[in-house]
């Protein structure tokens, strides 16, 4: 669905405000400027900037220098992580019946082992599937028969109705000494996909697509399977990390406007798109207000966040920690989380749930407006993208605070309908070098990088200065602290 022009706006709407001269000051060669420092400060570690590492440590004093030297209160707010990386790929290989291996991968904090055992699948997997997504298999203690004392066994598990988590925890509890996660059947849930237990676990956990899992389930229904599985993976339950927090000088305390991107890249990457796009972008845009004087009648916070690509940890970790009159504070939440893919289209947050299903809190809608109704008056077109957990929003939608923000594409492909309208080339993904070592100074879109971050820049500032809100009443205060709605992922890897 194409958003080429903006539906009317509530009532209640905020202020139409001048941009123009922080738009200008907003350059792709600003933003650029600090992404080859986000690259050199990958190559002279690892290439990498993930947390937990040298690269992360450096690319937040970075960020901190520049904060401070623009005239900004900086905090660091320092936590510790389950830090997780996969040292070799998964292996999923027939032992007896003999056969072909299978395409899988290791879920996300899987423990490390070489288990060679009986393929026993969950009591209550719901195969054939049902036409919409029913399966709880595993999410019980009683979905398992006790496992062998004596020989290994290996639990597969149909996905649905909870956390991968808690699936295997639960067969772990059983006594399996591995478990393999399937798909569970049903349009859009058929593929291999890789999802996280969200912490460490107790046994080695893979994945298989819908196709290979069911007919294993057949199989092993029939007659004994035995499979090896294989694990290789590295969790330090304590590694440190750390969230750079910016407050500008001015502006009212009691109203303020979180501008948040993620600042680590993945273990395997120096993500100078993922993230370093966003954080660029934020970073200049922060520098430019600054230098332009401008004050702003809100608090405006711009959040460099840790830990995002193990699960949103560090945004949890603020929005967690904050007491419940700060929560009150905080009236907004903008997101940039990738605004320079090379096949990119301009995505912007589903507020109101219009095209996706799912909306944010009260007032996100307006914010998907005002994006909206910027890029429909520069004569742009945008598309809606959803709000399902795989950014730093999650933690602040799940509080009640509206959110919204711009996003340039992932591992998504391109359709022929997009390409249309953005050029690019359909059947791409957004970003080929999504969470890889390519993923460098050279993985940029410098016409996406113009667009989103004036997009961006518009954003912040109409929020900064705008004299109305978002409610009927015309404030800005965020609700309270609100029931967390259930997202399906949790950063990258999808959770349930």
């Amino acid at each position: 669905m194409l958003i080429l022009s903006l539906a009317p706006q509530p009532a209640n709407a905020v202020d139409e405000i001048s941009t123009k001269k922080l738009r200008d000051a907003v350059t792709v060669a600003g933003i650029l400027g600090h992404e080859r420092v986000l690259q050199r400060i990958a190559t002279q570690n690892g290439g990498t900037r993930a947390s937990g590492t040298p690269g992360f440590a450096a690319s937040a004093a970075y960020v901190t220098s520049v904060l401070k030297q623009s005239g900004y209160k900086v905090t660091e707010q320092k936590f510790t992580f389950p830090f997780y990386r996969e040292l070799t790929p998964a292996q999923l290989t027939r032992v007896a019946p003999a056969g072909p291996a299978y395409a899988t991968v290791t879920y996300d904090y899987s423990a490390s082992g070489d288990v060679t055992g009986q393929v026993v699948p969950a009591l209550n997997n719901v195969l054939p599937p049902t036409a919409t997504p029913s399966s709880t298999a595993g999410c019980a203690a009683g979905d398992f028969a006790p496992a062998s004392a004596t020989a290994p066994q290996i639990a597969l598990i149909q996905r649905g109705g909870c956390d991968f988590a808690v699936k295997a925890a639960n067969a772990a509890a059983a006594g399996y000494d591995a478990a393999i996660i399937f798909n569970e059947g049903q349009v859009g849930r058929t593929e291999l996909f890789q999802g996280t237990l969200g912490g460490p676990g107790a046994i080695p956990v893979v994945g298989l697509s819908f196709a290979d899992g069911s007919a294993l389930a057949a199989e092993a229904a029939a007659g004994p399977v035995t499979l090896r599985v294989q694990t290789s993976t590295e969790v330090n339950l304590n590694a440190s990390t750390s969230n750079i927090i910016a407050d500008s000088p001015g502006g009212n305390a009691d109203k303020v406007l979180v501008v948040g991107a993620h600042l680590d890249s993945v273990v395997a990457g120096p993500g100078i798109n993922d993230n370093g796009s966003g954080t660029a972008q934020n970073l200049e845009i922060a520098v430019q207000l600054a230098k332009l004087k401008i004050k702003p009648r809100q608090k405006v916070r711009f959040a460099f966040w840790g830990a995002e690509e193990s699960g949103l940890l560090g945004s949890e970790h603020y929005v967690a920690t904050l007491s419940d009159t700060d929560l009150t504070k905080i009236f907004a939440n903008l997101n940039f989380d990738m605004t320079g893919s090379p096949n990119y289209v301009r995505f912007v947050y589903d507020g109101d749930g219009s095209a996706t299903g799912a909306s944010g809190p009260y007032g996100s809608d307006q914010i998907e407006g005002l994006f909206t109704k910027y890029f429909a008056n520069q004569g742009l077109a945008t598309d809606p993208t959803a709000f399902d957990g795989r950014s730093d929003y999650g933690p602040f939608i799940e509080a009640g605070i509206p959110a919204g923000g711009l996003f340039s594409g992932a591992e998504g492909e391109k359709t022929p309908e997009q390409a249309a309208v953005y050029g690019g080339v359909a059947g791409a993904p957004y970003d080929s070098c999504y969470h890889q070592a390519c993923d460098d100074i050279n993985n940029l879109n410098p016409k996406a990088l113009s667009e989103l971050g004036d997009g961006a820049a518009h954003a912040v500032l109409t929020l900064a200065l705008t004299k109305t809100g978002f409610y009927p009443d015309g404030s800005l205060r965020a609700a309270a602290r609100a029931a967390a709605p259930k997202l399906p992922y949790r950063g990258d890897h999808l959770v349930r």
